[in-house]
């Protein structure tokens, strides 16, 4: 079978007992990404930056797609949990990067007042791949040399 995209472990948690993304339905957009540690999420307090919550995995995808990160409907309300970023977008050149190999995490900020733990296991975000388009005038030739938040260096 020719591969086309898909997940798998990142480099350090070959041993973490890590689970794949799984969509929980037929009709799912996106794959439920699980926390790879335990980890608290302290709550916001001007100044801070996010918190990076590991998931123990990577994606790979064509040429042609990009992998967007978006947080769970419940997070907000029920954890305070919302994602600095707004979404992710994860990069298809992101995969297999020299600095942390494509380990994908998801930066969050806690609005509620108190510390929010998350375990190892919990469902903490969704990742939905897809298609993009370029301009007509695209001329992009440079290629990723790092990981987290490499693209413009």
């Amino acid at each position: 079978m020719e591969r086309k995209r898909g997940f798998e472990i990142a480099k350090g948690f070959e041993n973490s007992n890590i689970n794949l993304p799984k969509r929980k339905t037929k009709f799912s957009a996106g794959y439920d990404v699980e926390a790879a540690e335990d980890c608290v999420v302290p709550s916001f307090k001007k100044g801070m930056k996010p918190t990076l919550i590991k998931t123990g995995i990577k994606a790979y995808m064509q040429d042609d797609e990009v992998l967007i990160l978006a947080n769970r409907s419940s997070n907000p309300g029920k954890k305070g949990l919302i994602l600095s970023n707004s979404i992710g977008v994860i990069d298809k050149d992101y995969y297999g990067n020299e600095d942390n190999d494509g380990h994908i995490m998801f930066a969050f900020y806690n609005i509620k007042d108190e510390d929010i733990t998350i375990k190892k296991g919990d469902a903490i975000g969704q990742a939905i791949f897809q298609k993009f388009l370029i301009t007509d005038d695209d001329t992009a030739i440079g290629e990723r040399k790092g990981g987290f938040g490499s693209t413009s260096k």
